[in-house]
């Protein structure tokens, strides 16, 4: 019997009841498949591969990530609320002594919902990682987290709710957003005035093959993770940029995933998009799988692999190589941001979301205060096509006195306005998390 290096954990959930179509790329047999090729190659009878079930996320859960407008019920189904609890459930068994290491194979994934909520955009209503890593954070006192996103799509959503947390190391690898949804994931993205240089975008050219995402990780991931010293490493483990996906443009391959997992050395993998059902998903997991666990995976191939009609084009390995000196920049030296207010005063950010799925229209304002002593109070007010004038409030973990006082001030100024149809409060400190 094949023993694992690593006891690792399978949360499965193919959400059966739920696709935004019947013919739509984001549905259930993208992991059916999945769960067929694991038991065709025997990968449940591997001593220290054990599968568990989701758990399901409480409002609770979603409402320390998320401002949810009008409320949690009105963005969300029953599914959503199990995939975000599939990645709680991975992060429980890691944290518990369960196992080593997780892998939650779950969806509706989640890498696109931002930090305020209207609907659905990017095939995301909740973000599964961001709301497993405030669990992880609330329940068992974990405050330093890496993410890598290796989807294919830039994770805007991760990003947006990471910005201004200093303790959030979020990394994104992805098709360059010149070419590909939703458009960003940039160089100058660089995270808010309290956490510069704690969001790395790593955009990658159409046609990127292994060799180009094996050198972004070795020189450019890796070093930077290394200095940060998180305590978990999470994967947002996007298997879209497979040379075989219908909806990108790039040339990874399962023996590629497998390395990157290998190298990465995640603690807890979450999956989020991938959409050629049958010619990569059930490879690449299992390659994923493989790795995490310790096990040989070397024999994981795709059964249209060709080695050499991937090889990468030396203009495009040129190019990735150029973009080492600007990433590790961007970390270990980011330039300053422009008209940056002093310590103590707010900075503001304007943004217009459209949300493709649902075809909504979002208007933001956000605001946080420039602090030394904490990630500093933050507060979005917010309207959209379906939802009026609302507002959100986030008193952030371990929050400096200053911040707490003008977090209740902000919050009763608003309530006696009698502008908002909805205020939202996040409260860290005292882990209270509720709407008036």
């Amino acid at each position: 019997m094949i023993k694992a290096k690593n006891r690792m954990g399978l949360i499965f959930f193919p959400a059966y009841d739920w696709a935004i179509s019947p013919s739509h790329p984001e549905r259930e047999e993208r992991l059916l498949y999945t769960q067929d090729q694991l038991r065709e190659e025997g990968v449940f009878d591997i001593d220290g591969l054990v599968e568990f079930k989701p758990d399901i996320a409480t409002e609770e859960d979603v409402m320390r990530s998320h401002f949810c407008f009008p409320d949690v019920e009105s963005v969300t189904t029953e599914s959503h609320m199990i995939s975000a609890g599939g990645a709680i459930k991975a992060a429980r068994i890691v944290m518990d002594g369960q196992v080593d290491k997780s892998f939650a194979l779950v969806r509706p994934p989640g890498h696109h919902a931002m930090k305020s909520v209207h609907g659905n955009r990017g095939f995301c209503n909740i973000n599964n990682e961001a709301i497993m890593i405030e669990y992880l954070r609330d329940r068992y006192g974990v405050k330093k987290v890496a993410v890598v996103d290796t989807d294919c799509h830039h994770g805007d959503g991760s990003q947006d709710i990471f910005w201004n947390d200093p303790d959030v190391l979020y990394i994104s690898m992805h098709q360059d957003g010149r070419t590909l949804y939703p458009g960003s994931g940039h160089f100058d993205e660089m995270g808010g005035p309290n956490a510069l240089g704690k969001t790395i975008n790593i955009p990658l050219p159409p046609e990127t093959c292994d060799e180009g995402f094996l050198f972004a990780i070795d020189e450019m991931v890796m070093p930077i993770i290394r200095d940060f010293k998180p305590e978990i490493i999470v994967n947002s483990a996007g298997q879209d940029n497979h040379y075989s996906d219908p909806i990108t443009n790039m040339n990874f391959s399962a023996q590629g995933y497998a390395a990157l997992n290998e190298k990465l050395n995640p603690d807890i993998a979450v999956l989020e998009g991938g959409y050629s059902i049958q010619g990569a998903l059930p490879y690449v997991n299992l390659g994923i799988i493989l790795a995490m666990a310790g096990v040989d995976y070397s024999h994981v191939r795709e059964p249209n692999y060709n080695a050499a009609m991937l090889k990468q084009d030396p203009r495009i390995t040129d190019y990735i190589k150029k973009l080492k000196d600007v990433v590790l920049g961007v970390y270990f030296n980011p330039p300053p941001i422009e008209n940056l207010p002093g310590y103590g005063q707010v900075m503001t950010r304007r943004k217009n979301v459209y949300y493709d799925t649902d075809g909504i229209r979002e208007s933001q304002v956000e605001s946080i205060v420039r602090c030394r002593e904490c990630a500093g109070l933050f507060s979005l007010e917010t309207y959209s096509t379906v939802c009026e004038l609302s507002l959100g409030i986030e008193i952030p973990m371990n929050a400096c006195a200053s911040c707490r006082k003008e977090g209740v001030k902000l919050l009763n100024s608003a309530k006696k306005s009698g502008k908002y149809g909805t205020i939202q409060v996040i409260d860290r400190v005292k882990k209270e998390y509720y709407r008036t």
